[in-house]
This record gives C-alpha cells, structure tokens and sequence, in this order.
C-alpha cells in the first residue's frame, strides 16, 4: 500500500521576498510607501529621517568610489605610448557620445516636462539652481587644496585630481607602479561593496522616502513619474538609433547583423544592472561573436566600463531637470552648458554597478542645491532606468570598440562571419 504524498507546504511571502533580488524589493518597498502615505497622508511624513539616512550613507561612499575607481581604470593602462593612437579615438568618441546622450536628456525632458505636474509644499529659495558661469566651473576644477575638495565632496575636483595622480602614477616605473595599482584596484573593490551593502538598506530608505513624499504631495505623484519613466526610455532608444547609424557610417556593419551578434550581451546587461559586472561576457562577445581584434577590445572595453556612461548621462540630465521642474526652478541656455560640463566630469566618474548611478544623480542634483527628496524618489523605479541605462553604457563601449579596430585597419564586418586577423 503506498503512502499518500505529503502536501508541499506553499512558501511563505517572507521566503519569497529574501530569495527576491534587490531590485524587486525596492519596487515592493515603493508599492508599500506608496500605501501608507495615501493612507496616513501628511503623517506619513514622520519616516523621512529613515529615507535620509539612506540618502547620507550613499553620498557618504559616492565621494571615494568615484576616486578610486577612475584611478584604477587609468594606472590599469600598460603602455600610453604605444595605445596612444587609440586613446585619442576612444576618447573622442566617448567624449562627443556622452555630450550628446546629456543633451538628449534635457531636450527630452524639456519637451515632455514631467517634474511640472509635481508641487512642493515649501517655497524654494531663490537661491536654488542658481548656477554658476562656465569660466567659474573651469577654474573651479583645479583644487587648491585636495583634501580640502574631499572634505567638502568636491567631486568635480576630485575627478580631476585622480586624472592627474593616474597620469602621474603611469610615469613610474613598474616595479613601483604595481603594487599602487593593485592597492587602487583593491579600494575600488572595497568601496563597491560598500555601496552593495549600503544597497541593502534601499528598499526601506526608498521606501520611507516614498512614504513621505507621497504622504506630503499626494496623487500628483505617480503620473508625473510615470511620464518621466517614459521620457528615460524614449530617449534609451533614441540613443541606441544613434549608436546603430555611427556603426553604419564608420564600419558598414548592418544594424540588424550586430544586434544579432551581440544579442546575449544586452539580456546580461538588463539583468545585471552592472557595467562591470558585464564586461567579462561583453570580452567573449567581441572575441567570439564579433571577432574584434583583441589589442583594441582588451584597451577600450574596460576603458568605457570606467569612463563611458552615456544611459548615466541620459538619466542624470533626467532627474536634474525632473527635480528642477518639481521645485519651480527654469535653466536658461547658458545654465545648460554648465549643465552638460558637471553631467560630463560627474558621468566619467560614476561606478560601474548597481545602484551607482543613483548615487552620482544624487550629487549633481545636490550640486545645483535642488531638494534631493525629490530626487531620490526615482530610486522607488530606479531598477526599470539601470535595466536600459546598463545597457546604453555597454553598447555605447561596443560600437566605439568596433568603431575603433575599423580605424585602425584590424578589422571589417566580414571578419565577424569567421575570418581572423
């Protein structure tokens, strides 16, 4: 007589939500502020200090992560000499594409005006988004004292500070550029992982933020997010339309043939949220897929997982202008400039990872003295702008990287179908 089978105990929703990625927990810890402050209303407001601390731990690790991580990018460089023909490509390109994502971003933005629905209760100071001229910004890059720039999370000068410690750093010799090399390597690992656990904290800290501001501006809310949602797409695929036509233009590569190749490669970008985290399969891709001669894709591969961040771009302008718009605050075309000068040095700076974008948009925010609760509510559908914004990052290096062998004469679109150089 055989034994009737045991009912499968159904797994708990707490189970559910510890197996669940961190990205699903933010959007449950949203759909939960978003609960309680419809429910509470104004009283909701009492969380916000939760969702503060969590905005002051993430602006706490952005200042050395974006210090550490751009020196460990330029002193993983072999030989400047011999790749400088190549950096100059690659620099260009990254510099002319990240312009132009920022100024999709704000021309976006401008058109659709999503922060517009929004309202504070609180006046704005007239001196927020005050911003200062373009010849201010330029002298300003140059700290006179550079811990003082770090004390006070100058981030631009700090940018700039590590550009010249890495150039300096590579003018030694070997035996003495080494273990710097492997010690700012180790402190970026460091410092991302410090972001990983502060992560951890998201879901309630974004969930208090939404709460409270929910709480506090009620419904007019959710459809000026939902346009600004729509907005970051909308320009994602803008940018991707671009990236296809410069590959048409300088390699001749057809559109539908490199989707096709690299096809693998976007489904682990959108799962990972993480430029770094994608580069080791973005190097099989170039190798295996597309054939991309290894002396450039092993060059301008983690080059662009360091400096080119154009789905950042596109969502830093986005949430600038967001907040700005919520706040009643309007950016004449020489502001804009300015605009397109911080995004730049802000963008080249932000960590490869999940989450790290957030904290970059958070700073420039805070750089032109907008209200930052504003801002950080994106954070509640952030995982849905770093599925795309991971995406653009890693195209953008892969079309630069084909861009660049074809420059280079080592390698045509043919050579993808099985011909090695």
């Amino acid at each position: 007589m055989t034994e009737p089978k045991k009912a499968i105990a159904p797994t708990s929703l707490f189970a559910r939500y510890r197996r669940a990625s961190l990205g699903v927990r933010i959007l449950v810890f949203m759909a939960l502020g978003v609960a309680a402050g419809v429910a509470l209303g104004e009283s909701a407001t009492a969380v916000r200090p939760v969702g503060d601390v969590f905005i002051r731990l993430l602006v706490m690790a952005a200042i050395p992560l974006v210090f550490f991580n751009l020196l460990a990018g330029l002193t993983g460089l072999s030989d400047v000499r011999t790749v400088g023909r190549m950096a100059r490509r690659i620099l260009t390109y990254y510099l002319a594409t990240t312009t132009v994502a920022l100024t999709i971003g704000l021309l976006v933005m401008h058109a659709l005006r999503p922060g517009s629905g929004m309202s504070l209760s609180e006046p704005v100071s007239d001196s927020i988004g005050q911003v200062p001229s373009v010849v201010e910004v330029l002298l300003d890059l140059i700290p006179a004292n550079v811990f003082l720039a770090f004390a006070e999370g100058n981030v631009s000068q700090i940018v700039v500070f590590a550009i010249l410690l890495g150039a300096a750093t590579l003018s030694l010799a070997e035996t003495r550029r080494a273990p710097l090399r492997d010690a700012f390597v180790a402190m970026a690992d460091a410092l991302r992982q410090l972001v990983d656990v502060i992560m951890r904290f998201g879901p309630i800290g974004i969930g208090a933020l939404t709460a409270a501001t929910v709480g506090e501006y009620g419904p007019q809310l959710l459809g000026p997010l939902a346009i600004f949602l729509s907005a970051i797409w909308g320009a994602q695929i803008v940018m991707v339309g671009l990236y296809l036509a410069l590959l048409v233009l300088f390699t001749g590569m057809r559109p539908g043939r490199f989707l096709a190749r690299t096809g693998p490669l976007w489904a682990t970008t959108a799962g990972t949220c993480s430029s770094l985290a994608s580069l080791a399969y973005a190097f099989e891709i170039a190798d295996e897929r597309l054939r991309l001669p290894k002396r450039v894709y092993t060059f301008t591969l983690p080059l662009g997982a360091q400096l080119n961040k154009d789905g950042t771009s596109i969502m830093l302008a986005s949430v600038l202008l967001f907040t700005a718009q919520a706040a009643g605050v309007e950016f004449g075309l020489g502001s804009q400039i300015t605009i397109l000068l911080v995004g730049l040095i802000l963008s080249e700076g932000s960590g490869g990872i999940p989450g790290g974008g957030l904290v970059i948009a958070l700073i420039f925010v805070q750089a032109f003295e907008l209200p930052l609760e504003i801002a950080a509510i994106v954070g509640g559908i952030y995982r849905l702008i770093d599925m795309g914004s991971t995406t653009i990052n890693v195209m953008g290096d892969m079309v630069g990287t084909a861009i660049v062998s074809r420059l280079e004469g080592a390698w045509t679109p043919t050579d993808a179908d099985g011909r090695r150089r």
